[in-house]
């Protein structure tokens, strides 16, 4: 029997490459019948949302995990350091439900789902500041920027390993490498 859970995760998985799937097209993906997906859940509104939700869990989850907070108000740049390594690689793990929260119209359009969301990014926003002032990011952009670029850099990472770009084994150490150090050649000159 497929659990809600299985239903879950098939209909992101699925929602990540088909964003406009209907229901019958998202059971059929979760290997169910169109009756049993509305067992689960009463119309495509409530299982997006509750897709997101569980986005919003994971996504505090690693912060919290990570130590962010308590790095935060360290201001220990060997500490913030390592949290944000810690931070990136529990983010390019679930880079799935990151893909789905911050691409995904629905779930991004629900006020409660959006409002926990806007918390979340502004926790993150306060440990990038902190990192900057500690001098382990750069100080010349805004820290809500870092924290855009972050998801940028999750989204493009789960579609590289959708297309077959990059090895899964690689992605954590190619978005942190790239997120601390960009895209420039080390050594290079900055124009």
């Amino acid at each position: 029997m497929t659990s809600r859970d299985d239903v879950l995760a098939a209909a992101q998985r699925h929602l990540l490459l088909h964003p406009t799937a209907p229901m019958a097209e998202l059971a059929e993906a979760a290997g169910i019948s169109r009756a049993t997906i509305h067992r689960h859940f009463a119309s495509r509104e409530a299982l997006t949302l509750e897709i997101g939700e569980r986005a919003a869990d994971r996504w505090e989850d690693s912060q919290q995990e990570s130590g962010m907070a308590q790095a935060a108000a360290s201001g220990d740049a060997e500490q913030l350091r390592a949290c944000l390594e810690r931070m990136l690689q529990r983010f390019v793990a679930d880079n799935e439900d990151f893909g789905f929260a911050l691409t995904d119209a629905a779930s991004l359009n629900q006020p409660s789902l959006r409002e926990r969301n806007l918390a979340l990014f502004d926790r993150e926003v306060a440990f990038y500041a902190a990192a900057q002032e500690a001098g382990v990011l750069r100080r010349d952009v805004p820290a809500a920027w870092l924290c855009h670029a972050v998801y940028g850099l999750l989204v493009g990472a789960r579609d590289a390993l959708e297309m077959g770009n990059v090895p899964s084994r690689d992605l954590d150490r190619l978005v942190l490498s790239l997120f601390l150090h960009g895209a420039q050649t080390p050594g290079a000159q900055a124009p």
